[in-house]
């Protein structure tokens, strides 16, 4: 019988040997060095790419609101009360110095929404329904690249162009400040009403010549040119025509915009 042994010192010296090629000496096989590093690697790209995510959305909030928010101009909602003269003729009696009486000034109020658009010099007016029967309402848009005004009768679904009359309608920049004083409570108006009357003159047919907005506003729409007479405050002589009135404000005072037909 053979027998066979092994050297003790050489097989724990072999076993030495394969530990040694997976764990370097000096080092505790237990220890989590390379752990702890790649995790904080981690959380530092982690917080990076959020930082940076983060930013990416103000950035791009910031655009969107400069390029579209603003793009669309301010829009305010607002109304004012304007005086309307009303005159009566006082019945006549013999105390009386025949003298007609004061005139008694009655108070109307009228709202609009208007759309205000600074980089491209234009106003849009929304006027509702009023709550009196004698005017109608109409979408007004006022172009002060192109000089032009169009009023969209909105009972009649007729539109009216006319040349831009910057005396009585306010820059863009202007009406709202003035838009903004008085939703603020720091301007209030006791505004008057003024009366302006204007006849129909021609048909347009060629719709390029008026510009982008009023081109859209008055696409399908029967488009008639406007021939303005003067401004007149106050009571003014009425002719058998054809008339329709719009009311509405641009401005630190109320208009009646008469459009007639002959």
């Amino acid at each position: 019988m053979v027998k066979v042994t092994f050297n003790t010192a050489l097989a724990q010296k072999d076993v030495k040997k394969d530990s040694e090629t997976l764990i370097p000496d000096g080092k505790d096989p237990e220890a989590p060095e390379f752990v702890v590093r790649q995790s904080r690697a981690w959380c530092w790209c982690f917080c990076l790419g959020l930082a940076l995510m983060l930013s990416g959305v103000v950035v791009g909030g910031a655009y969107l609101y400069r390029y579209y928010v603003l793009k669309e101009g301010q829009v305010f909602v607002c109304g004012v009360r304007y005086r309307e003269d009303d005159y009566r003729v006082a019945d006549y009696n013999e105390e009386d110095d025949g003298m007609p009486e004061e005139p008694a000034v009655s108070l109307r109020s009228i709202q609009e929404t208007v759309r205000v658009m600074e980089d491209d010099e234009m106003t849009l007016i929304h006027v509702p329904v009023p709550e009196f029967g004698d005017s109608d309402p109409a979408d007004i848009v006022h172009d002060f690249n192109k000089g032009l005004t169009a009023y969209l009768d909105l009972s009649l679904d007729k539109c009216y162009v006319i040349t831009l009359n910057t005396s009585v309608v306010m820059p863009p920049r202007d009406l709202v400040d003035l838009l903004i004083n008085i939703k603020a409570g720091t301007y209030l108006p006791q505004t008057y009403l003024v009366h302006e009357q204007m006849m129909v003159t021609e048909k347009l047919d060629d719709m390029d010549q008026l510009g982008f907005f009023i081109s859209k506003l008055c696409r399908g729409k029967d488009t008639y040119r406007l021939h303005r007479r003067d401004t007149i405050l106050g009571m003014q002589k009425r002719e058998a025509l054809n008339c329709h009135k719009i009311r509405h404000f641009e401005n630190k005072f109320v208009v009646e915009t008469e459009i007639c037909e002959p």
